[in-house]
């Protein structure tokens, strides 16, 4: 009952207080939030809030075709109206009047409305030079679409929920204006308007390298004991940047020492595991370039250590070096022989790392790494070649084999320190780029995200759908359709079957279906293994529109790959029963059907052999004799073929509930 009367209260202070950036700031002059501007799209056959600031205690009058609605603004001069829905229509003209002062929205559409946010697949604009888009000049050049609209919600983060946003408006969708528009929610907004030939409005909400949490409110987001001491510390926070700062600077001082005291390769001032006398027998091993959490190492966030012993010749002593390796998640130090070299956390940069003359030495040279992962995949990305010592004439690969050791684990650090602006701290997206668009009325949201959140695959079972339920609770619209993509194939394949963390990401995504109104767009064949911006996004915006033509519009088109159903074990085999099959089965190129492992009471999975016969899929292997499991493209980057007649690929799955590596 507490719970349901704090939601109330929310609820009616955004109704009557939220204001998403007011054009002008003179105190006691009408002003609109920046979503009512020139070439707006309001949502058509929904009730349709239209809220600003006027004068305290001033009458307001809204019209918009025929209908004429007045109100009075409150002390503080906030108001807000609600018109009665509207059917389609273009080139209209929404007014609102105060006193003397008269506003013009003109261009005004009417349509569907959709709202895009994420982290960095779904921010990736179509024109780039960090994350290419297939085709993308060419498609930029054909993107006229006036009846398309595109509205971007600059970057904000902010301790409380706020009211405005900066942006630059409403604007039609052009060769000019798709450039830095999401490409993934153009391709989307296309697909719907070239089947429904209404407006469309697209609202881009969006940041790299974000996690769920985030996105989520401080109200609902407290409730998950994981982060219940984060939102409270921002509670605690000063409201100014300056005060934060000083706070935080405090506070990162303590949980570097807490760090220090609690990392075994460092004592005080003195870095153990740097020297070549240490005795490093006991240590794990793993090869490089690669993220522990897809080794035995497993799922760690904090401090990893790696050590390297190179031979190296007579004539290569005492000279100038340089130690070349890939990029890490998320930062690393580096020493040679006790001497440190370099340290950095730009991501996706390989490093070079100058060694000075006299560091090498004759014989045994002890290279030492020690990488601070902060969340999510830990460890170093980039290609085998990345790695090696090298000189004018001279390169020593040194990928491969490396020992591994464990420094302090972040889940034993008890200190918080939240740097004033950093866009992954809990709650602070929603405040600044999600809180301002309430109460806009829209027809649905399409998300891509999870990356960032793939080492805490398993909390994201909980989070992912308190975030869906968060956002439908603030806006108070009903369950709104809530369409999102799951993670696209990424890094380099395995070669046996193995526990993986993004696969279990992918797990926690699928079970958000439960959610009433959500939908998944499968994208596990069309990743790339270097790259975590995959080109392909035309299909990506196809596949969540394809959910909202057949749920929202009602269109007769497949709108999901073959989802697991159920199993049953028949003697040495397992089948596999699928829903969203339509047609039947099938396996693209119609190769041999690749994917599947199997596994028996042991749990050790092996390749398995696996034939589509009509709607269903049997699953053997020749080493269990007796099986009692199986997975399907289980892996950050699996061989995996299955699709149905519509060619959409199927979502990895498991028949196990056999404990993760996340949990």
């Amino acid at each position: 009952m507490k719970i349901k009367s704090h939601i109330l209260t929310i609820i009616t202070i955004l109704l009557i207080a939220t204001l998403s950036g007011c054009t002008g700031n003179q105190k006691g002059r009408l002003r609109l939030p920046q979503l009512f501007s020139n070439n707006m799209v309001l949502q058509q056959q929904k009730e349709i809030p239209v809220w600003g600031v006027a004068p305290p205690n001033a009458k307001v009058t809204v019209q918009f075709r025929d209908q004429i609605v007045k109100t009075r603004s409150n002390s503080k001069g906030k108001w807000i109206v609600r018109l009665k829905p509207e059917k389609t229509g273009r080139n209209e003209t929404l007014t609102i009047k105060c006193r003397t002062k008269k506003l013009e929205i003109k261009n005004v559409a009417v349509g569907e409305v959709w709202i895009a946010s994420g982290q960095s697949n779904m921010e990736v604009p179509l024109i780039n030079n960090w994350g290419p888009v297939k085709n993308g000049a060419e498609e930029a050049a054909s993107a006229n679409y006036p009846d398309i609209r595109l509205f971007i919600v600059n970057r904000n983060t902010t301790i409380d929920p706020v009211d405005t946003i900066s942006s630059s408006g409403w604007k039609p969708c052009s060769p000019t204006s798709v450039r830095d528009f999401s490409a993934v929610a153009y391709f989307f907004g296309r697909e719907i308007y070239n089947q429904i030939h209404v407006p469309v409005g697209l609202i881009e909400s969006a940041w790299g390298g974000t996690v769920a949490e985030a996105w989520t409110s401080a109200e609902s987001l407290e409730l998950m004991e994981d982060f219940t001491s984060s939102v409270n510390k921002l509670k605690t926070l000063p409201k100014s940047i300056d005060g934060q700062q000083k706070v935080f600077e405090k506070d990162d001082f303590t949980l570097h020492m807490e760090m220090s005291r609690k990392d075994p390769g460092i004592m005080g001032k003195d870095t153990l595991f740097k020297g070549n006398g240490l005795n490093d027998t006991g240590w794990m091993t793993m090869n490089l370039p690669g993220l522990w959490e897809n080794t035995p190492f497993g799922v760690f966030d904090g401090s990893v250590w790696f050590r390297k012993h190179v031979a190296l010749p007579i004539e290569l002593s005492r000279k100038e070096m340089v130690l070349n390796i890939s990029s890490s998640d998320d930062f690393d130090e580096a020493w040679v022989n006790g001497v440190k070299v370099g340290q950095s956390g730009y991501w996706g940069e390989p490093r070079h790392y100058k060694i000075p003359a006299g560091v090498i030495r004759f014989g045994d040279n002890v290279i030492t790494l020690r990488v601070s992962d902060f969340q999510g995949a830990g460890g170093f990305n980039g290609k085998p070649e990345d790695f090696c010592l090298s000189a004018p004439g001279t390169r020593i690969d040194i990928s491969g084999e490396w020992l591994i050791h464990a420094g302090y684990n972040k889940r034993n650090i008890e200190s918080i320190a939240m740097k004033p602006g950093d866009q992954n701290r809990p709650t602070t997206l929603f405040n600044g780029m999600i809180n301002p668009l309430i109460p806009y009325a829209f027809r649905g949201v399409i998300w891509y995200q999870g990356e960032s959140n793939t080492g805490m695959a398993w909390q994201y079972r909980e989070l992912f759908p308190t975030l869906i339920s968060d956002w439908r609770k603030h806006w108070n619209a009903g369950d709104f359709p809530f369409y999102f993509v799951q993670l696209a194939n990424h890094m380099q394949r395995n070669d046996q079957p193995v526990d993986d963390m993004w696969a279990e990401l992918r797990e926690a995504q699928t079970l958000a279906l439960d959610l009433p109104n959500t939908g998944m767009a499968v994208t596990i064949d069309i990743g790339e293994a270097n790259n975590i911006h995959p080109g392909n996004k035309q299909d990506v915006g196809k596949r969540l529109a394809y959910w909202a033509l057949n749920k929202d519009y009602k269109i007769d088109v497949p709108f999901s790959g073959p989802l697991y159903k159920n199993s049953e074990v028949m003697g040495d085999k397992i089948v596999i029963y699928f829903d969203h099959v339509y047609n039947g089965l099938s396996t693209r190129a119609h190769a041999p059907l690749t994917g599947f492992s199997i596994a028996g009471e042991n749990k050790i999975f092996y390749w398995a052999d696996a034939e589509i016969s009509g709607d269903k899929v049997i699953v053997g292997c020749k080493n269990v004799p007796e099986p009692v499991a199986v997975r399907y493209a289980w892996s950050s980057n699996p061989e995996c073929n299955l699709i149905n007649s519509a060619n959409l690929p199927a979502s990895p799955f498991r028949t196990d509930d056999w404990n993760l590596i996340t949990k």
